[in-house]
Parts: structure tokens; C-alpha cells; sequence
């Protein structure tokens, strides 16, 4: 079940169904990415591979970050949460400034070095979940029997999601809601307390909906796209014909017609439309079942490092599972019509630097878990941090 892997220092097991799963992913990413950008990218760059070399430097990049964050300690990570936490509030604040943060499409979400950018709602998703699986090992009891244990998280959530709606990121915020929701409901919290601030949010989201024009089109146009298809439905009307064009086995790789200028963001929101003309219900089929074993699989990694006596460690694990999956299944409704348009990429396969970058972290980070769960009771190796 486990595959092992010599080094100079130890043997070292990996989850093989988890790693497999990831590099499938990935693999199907820059496929679908290739085809998906070749168009616009010729006509953007005259270069018909300008998108595919900007995503292999990512996951380059990426690869590297990762190889120095699966050495360092989870009990390192465990004393970062409220930093990285700070730091993101932080960036949050300083996107809002002109000239420091970046406007794209009428959102202000990215912070740019250089010629490089970053999404700081992407940072934010991975500082909440550390921070909050630290918070709700330390203070369990006091988050299980008093309510000031519950209110302290929900205090920071509200002030993080005010900051993204702002921006505004609606979909950033509802990923990260959602799975601090999920976190709160594993370790304890009353039930009451619960229902009393799931409706509170609906309340809210609901009010934010319809005081924005906008957020309401957006929200209401996924219900009968056909009558705004050239509005506010444009891009759920063609997301729509790609799954329609796709019938069972789809038109063959590299032959959708959407992507040619029809299908707004085709390799980064959008992907998945591609996908499912490209290969039909097959392709949609095989994508979901790989999201179902790369949740599973994390689920299974915090279940063993809490068997291990690693609390922090394990909740770390489950709050990225619920992330993952969230953003997966937020990404795949919204290409399929079930749910309203959302600017969420699909982990690990749609093109995105700031996305992938931070993927790349949750995944070092699950390996690291799943290592010094399974040498609990043993010397962990000698590490330089």
C-alpha cells in the first residue's frame, strides 16, 4: 500500500495512491492547459506555447518550494499559524492601495514584485487553515463548552471576509468560510452555536447580494443563462455548449471549438468546460473520481496523525482536504451551471501561478504530516530546520 523511498538519512513511506493522484492531476493540467491557451496565446503573444511555458515555471517553482517545505518540522508550522495569519491580513489591507495592488477585470485581489504577481486570497486560505488548526487544538475546551472560544476565530473570519469582499473575491471568501465552517463543526462546537452562524452568514451573503447589482446578476444569471447569454450569461452559455458538444467521449483532444475565443478564461476558470468537450462524460468522470482519491487521501493523512497523537497536524490535514475539495467542487459546478460564476480555479490542473504555488505548499505540507505521523514512536531524522 505504502512505496518506499531510500535517502542517505532514512526510509521514507509516501502514500503512493496520494502521489499518484497529484501527478495525474498535473499531468492532465498541462495537457489541458496546452490545448485550452494555444489559440489565444498566438494571438496574444504570437506564441502559440506562452501560457504552457508560464505554467511549467510554475510548477518548477513550485517543485522547489515544496522539496524546502516538506523538511521543515510540523512543529515549526504549528508556531506560524497566527504570523502567517497577521502577514496575510496585511497583504489584504495593502492590495486595497492603489499602485500597490493590482486591478484585473474590475477586482483588486493580486499584489505585484517586479513582473511577478501574487493572488493574496490564495495566501490567506493556507495562513486560515494553520492558524485555525493550531487555534482549535489549543483552545479545545475552551471551544467545545464556552462561547468566547467559538467567537475569537469567527472575529478574524469576519474581518478576512470583509477584506475579500472588498476586492472583491466572493468565491475566495466562500472557500475559506466554508472550510473554517468544517474545521469549527470536527472539533465540537455546539450545534446551536453552529446553526446560529450559518445563518448569520446566509443572512449576510444574502443582504450583500442583493445590494450589489452586480453580485446579483451573477448570482441569478446561472438560473436562465439562455435569457442573458450575451451578458451576464455569456460565459455559462458557452461553458454550457462545450458540455453539450462533448456528448460521451467528446470531439477529441485539441478539438474544441470554445476555447477559439468563445469561452472567456478557457485555461483557468473555465478548463473544465474544455475538458468536458474535449473527452465528454468520461474526461468529467475521471476528474471528479481524482478529487475524490486526492480528498480522500488527505482525509486519511489527518486520521492517522490524530491516531498518532499529532492534533494540529491532523486537523491541518482535514482543512485542507475541505479546501481542496470545496474549490474543486465550486469550480466544477460553476462550469457545469449548478452553481453562480465564481473567478476559482481548478487545483492542481487549471493555469494560475499564485494557485499552484500555494497547492504545491498544502501538498509538501500533507507529505509531511503523513511522514512524522508514520514515525510516531520512532527518532525522526535529523533535519537543518
Amino acid at each position: 500500500m505504502h512505496q518506499a523511498i531510500h535517502n542517505n538519512d532514512s526510509i521514507v513511506f509516501v502514500d503512493k495512491y496520494f502521489i499518484c493522484t497529484v501527478l495525474a492531476l498535473i499531468v492532465i493540467g498541462v495537457v489541458m492547459i496546452t490545448s485550452a491557451s494555444m489559440a489565444i496565446s498566438e494571438r496574444q503573444f504570437a506564441d502559440p506555447f506562452h501560457y504552457l511555458f508560464r505554467q511549467l515555471l510554475y510548477l518548477l517553482l513550485g517543485g522547489l518550494i515544496a522539496s524546502i517545505v516538506v523538511r521543515v518540522r510540523m512543529s515549526v508550522w504549528h508556531k506560524m499559524g497566527f504570523p502567517l495569519l497577521g502577514i496575510s491580513i496585511v497583504m489584504l489591507f495593502l492590495v486595497m492601495i492603489p499602485g500597490i495592488g493590482h486591478v484585473l477585470n474590475g477586482s483588486r485581489r493580486w499584489l505585484g514584485v517586479g513582473s511577478f504577481s501574487i493572488q493574496v486570497s490564495e495566501f490567506v486560505k493556507l495562513a486560515m487553515v494553520i492558524y485555525l488548526a493550531g487555534y482549535l487544538v489549543r483552545h479545545h475546551a475552551e471551544v467545545r463548552q464556552d462561547i468566547s472560544g467559538f467567537i475569537k476565530p469567527m472575529a478574524l473570519l469576519g474581518l478576512i471576509g470583509l477584506l475579500l469582499l472588498l476586492e472583491p473575491d466572493f468565491g475566495a471568501t466562500v472557500v475559506i468560510v466554508m472550510t473554517a465552517f468544517a474545521m469549527m463543526y470536527l472539533a465540537g462546537v455546539r450545534l446551536w452555536q453552529f446553526a446560529l452562524l450559518i445563518a448569520a452568514v446566509v443572512i449576510l451573503f444574502g443582504i450583500l447580494a442583493v445590494s450589489s447589482p452586480y453580485r446579483m446578476a451573477r448570482l441569478t444569471g446561472f438560473l436562465n443563462p439562455w435569457a442573458h447569454q450575451f451578458n451576464s450569461g455569456y460565459q455559462l452559455t458557452q461553458s454550457l455548449i462545450a458540455f453539450g458538444r462533448g456528448g460521451l467521449f467528446g470531439v477529441g483532444l485539441g478539438d474544441s471549438i470554445q476555447k477559439l475565443f468563445y469561452l472567456p478564461e478557457a485555461h483557468t476558470d473555465f478548463l473544465f468546460a474544455v475538458i468536458a468537450e474535449e473527452f465528454g462524460l468520461f474526461g468529467i468522470l475521471v476528474i471528479v473520481g481524482l478529487y475524490i482519491v486526492l480528498v480522500w487521501r488527505a482525509l486519511l493523512i489527518g486520521k492517522r496523525a490524530q491516531f498518532a497523537g499529532q492534533s494540529i497536524s491532523g486537523y491541518m490535514a482535514y482543512g485542507f482536504a475541505i479546501w481542496l475539495a470545496m474549490q474543486a467542487v465550486v469550480n466544477i459546478g460553476v462550469n457545469a451551471g449548478l452553481l453562480p460564476t465564481k473567478g476559482l480555479t481548478l487545483p492542481l490542473v487549471s493555469y494560475g501561478g499564485s494557485s499552484m504555488l500555494v497547492i504545491f505548499v498544502v501538498i509538501a505540507l500533507l507529505l509531511r504530516i503523513d511522514y512524522e505521523a508514520r514515525f510516531e514512536g520512532k527518532q525522526l531524522p535529523k533535519s537543518p530546520y
